[in-house]
């Protein structure tokens, strides 16, 4: 007989789930957001050698990678070179995307990316291929970087007329970087946004331009360069620059009704430059901020437009933020089957599946509730007028950047409820849609049909 022996078995280890893909980008930003705030809050980032108050800088960081453009400090005047470059830097990362950025930086180094990063990746960027991811990372780059040269040097050659080409090549590409990005940083100082280059229509249109191309994104550009024919658009292409040019007309128009007489605003303007300034006010708050008329100058029907707009944003997996024009013009269409008894909703010769409806429903009421508790929370803390409370609250959620100037005067627990919705308004409703169109179909059994009553 053998002699019996004991054998001790080692414990299994459990499994650790791996995190969602969405969650690596929240995860990503934050992480970008604290590093951004260190380096605001250290004195070599100040003009006057002082440090920034932590919270100052977590606000200017998580408003710089959020790409929002609000502000508790001046950009211009509080923040040397060295600050400046950061909250440039901060913008890139938040507008090209974290996992974007940090994919071509493992690409530049010479290492391969891993099979999770890649479907991460292609996750954010709508692309489940992995294949696919990286060649579409890699064209972005590229489309990225030739749009903010384009623009850099326009800005640039406008700028070197009145500055020394130094400072004019800081001021183009700092304009041109956070104008693409849809961010809302300016370093002219003194809180004037492009108040200064009101009747400019060469910076003016140059700044337009960027915000417009940024906020459609890469994949309804790169279709119409491929097909350059309306028929052979794909309907989201179609989805974003029908709804882009709705807008666009609807704002100019808008702005040129409620504010051709006030003389705070167009009022004091010749006529081509109200034109010119109603087209740009339109363009701005499609989530880039920059401004050209003082926001706190508008008239209140004129504020109110603007948060609807702000609430709308950009497209789908462009730099803008809001609940994006696909979201809206899907929901019109909705709409406007039900007004006609059709039982399904059709944009532009296509069925769209009920699931995506369900899900722009989703981040729309989703999104209001978020706004109301925000706003609620901050009518109770302070003492300024409900309208320029909503304003701000829309704008940090639509990352936006346009204040009506009280964004400075806030107190320290406001500025947490703004940073909070600058990160849910740049990652809440990409994360939402990504895990809503993740979780698999569920088919289970069939329930009896009963009305209930509408209206």
């Amino acid at each position: 007989m053998l002699r019996p022996e004991s054998v001790t078995l080692p414990t299994p280890k459990k499994r650790r789930r791996p995190r969602p893909p969405a969650l690596v980008p929240v995860l990503g930003f934050a992480g970008v957001i604290l590093v951004g705030a260190i380096l605001l809050s250290l004195p070599i980032a100040t003009t006057d050698g002082h440090s920034t108050p932590f919270i100052d800088a977590l606000f200017t960081s998580a408003s710089a990678v959020s790409v929002t453009g609000l502000v508790v400090v001046d950009t211009g005047t509080h923040w040397n070179a060295f600050g400046q470059a950061v909250v440039l830097a901060l913008i890139q990362i938040g507008g090209l995307g974290f996992m974007a950025t940090s994919t071509l930086l493992l690409l530049l180094v010479g290492r391969r990316a891993t099979l999770r990063d890649r479907m991460a990746l292609g996750l954010t960027m709508g692309t489940p291929e992995p294949g696919g991811a990286m060649r579409l990372l890699r064209r972005i780059a590229l489309m990225t970087l030739i749009i903010e040269s384009v623009g850099v040097l326009l800005l640039f050659l406008r700028f070197i007329q009145e500055m020394s080409p130094g400072r004019a090549l800081w001021w183009g590409l700092f304009h041109g970087i956070s104008a693409f990005n849809q961010a809302g940083f300016d370093v002219i100082g003194d809180f004037q946004s492009m108040t200064v280059y009101q009747r400019d229509p060469w910076i003016l249109l140059t700044m337009a331009t960027l915000i417009i191309l940024g906020g459609i994104g890469y994949t309804p550009l790169a279709d119409v360069f491929r097909c350059r024919c309306w028929r052979r658009l794909t309907v989201d292409t179609k989805l974003v620059l029908s709804t882009t040019a709705a807008l666009l007309a609807a704002g100019t128009i808008g702005f040129l009704l409620m504010e051709w007489n006030n003389p705070a605003t167009l009022g004091r303007l010749p006529w081509a430059d109200r034109l010119l300034n109603s087209y740009y006010l339109s363009v701005v708050p499609r989530s880039a901020g920059l401004s050209a008329i003082p926001i706190e100058e508008l008239r209140e029907q004129s504020l109110v437009f603007t948060i609807a707009l702000m609430f709308i944003g950009g497209a789908s997996g462009s730099t803008a933020g809001g609940i994006k024009v696909q979201t809206f013009s899907l929901l019109l269409f909705a709409i406007l089957a039900a007004i006609t008894g059709r039982e399904s909703v059709v944009a532009f010769g296509r069925e769209i599946p009920p699931r995506q409806i369900y899900q722009a429903l989703a981040v729309v009421l989703l999104s209001i509730a978020l706004i109301f508790l925000v706003a609620l929370g901050l009518t109770v803390f302070e003492p300024f007028d409900p309208i320029d409370v909503a304003f701000e609250t829309v704008s940090a959620f639509g990352t936006v950047g346009l204040s009506t100037g009280i964004t400075p005067q806030l107190g320290p627990g406001s500025r947490l409820f703004l940073i909070a919705i600058m990160f849910t308004g740049r990652l809440g409703p990409l994360t939402l849609a990504l895990a809503l169109a993740a979780r698999p179909t569920r088919r289970g059994i069939g329930y009896a049909r009963e009305n209930v009553k509408i209206g």
